[in-house]
């Protein structure tokens, strides 16, 4: 346990060290190239700031991975933690789009944006008391967002779209290289594992991609009964592995679920679409050549 807090504390040290200087830009707890685009453009007050705070030498992703190999050694985590909707999997056409298309034979009259719009504010409400959208195969959930973006509430009607979820007609993987990548990573020895919040689904539907066998666990929010951001996930993920939190690291396209709730969970977390941008980027930050 000793052993365990001082690595955290160097971690710690260290990303505190690191994110103090211009070399890295640090927004919302997510670590971002020098070179990626501005997410906001209001300097009022940070060129105040920066007339005042000394520069100092930058500092890039590798130093940060040479750190990590004097901690860990060549490969810098024992495991990968990968989220599932948009990272590994993306739905193949628009959601407004399939609601619209199913819909039409039910008397579903809404335009795709329209669909949209009432999808968007359906999701945002508070759901149960537990406040867990996905238990167990989900299906109030989703009858309720259905018949809430479309105005149908026709039992046939949310069957179809549900079932049209769980095929591989209706999702696609986001990364074609994902195969190569995972098994080069698991001849090297890092564990995978998917952390998702989904309804039990997800398993027929990796197993329908053929991609189910890639991985050495599956942690799905409607099992574990927490959602990410919710430490808890990340936590069960990585005992599923038979790892320690700080020995892993997540990757999903989520700023607060995926990056936020990682970091809680003591992992290391990487925010898909900006700090990498491919799984074979990933394979290589970790110490694994594709």
């Amino acid at each position: 346990m000793a052993l365990m807090a001082t690595t955290r504390t160097q971690l710690s040290r260290f990303l505190t060290r690191t994110l103090t200087r211009p070399g890295f830009i640090a927004f919302n707890g997510s670590i971002r190239r020098p070179d990626a685009p501005p997410l906001h453009r209001n300097f009022s007050s940070s060129a105040a700031a920066a007339a005042v705070v000394p520069q100092r030498e930058p500092m890039g992703v590798k130093e940060y991975e040479d750190y990590r190999r004097s901690l860990y050694g060549d490969i810098t985590h024992k495991a990968l933690l990968v989220d599932a909707a948009g990272t590994l999997l993306a739905p193949s056409q628009p959601m407004a789009q399939i609601y619209r298309e199913i819909g039409e034979k039910y008397g579903v009259q809404y335009s795709e944006a329209e669909i949209l719009n009432r999808y968007r504010r359906a999701y945002a409400q508070p759901w149960g008391k537990s406040r867990l959208r996905y238990v167990n195969d989900g299906r109030p959930f989703w009858q309720y967002i259905v018949s809430s973006s479309t105005g149908c509430s026709d039992a046939q009607y949310f069957e179809e779209v549900y079932n049209y979820y769980t095929t591989d007609k209706a999702w696609h993987l986001c990364d074609p290289e994902a195969e190569k990548v995972f098994l080069a990573l698991r001849r090297a020895g890092v564990k995978l594992a998917v952390v998702s919040n989904f309804d039990t689904r997800l398993r027929p539907l990796l197993r329908a991609l053929n991609c189910e066998h890639w991985f050495d666990a599956v942690a799905v929010s409607a099992e574990v009964e927490a959602e990410k951001p919710n430490p808890t996930i990340f936590v069960k993920a990585c005992e599923l592995l038979g790892i320690k939190p700080e020995e892993a690291v997540h990757v999903g396209d989520d700023r607060r679920n995926d990056v936020w709730g990682a970091r809680d969970a003591g992992c290391d977390a990487w925010l898909w679409g900006s700090d990498v941008y491919s799984f074979k980027e990933v394979a290589q930050r970790i110490g694994v050549q594709v």
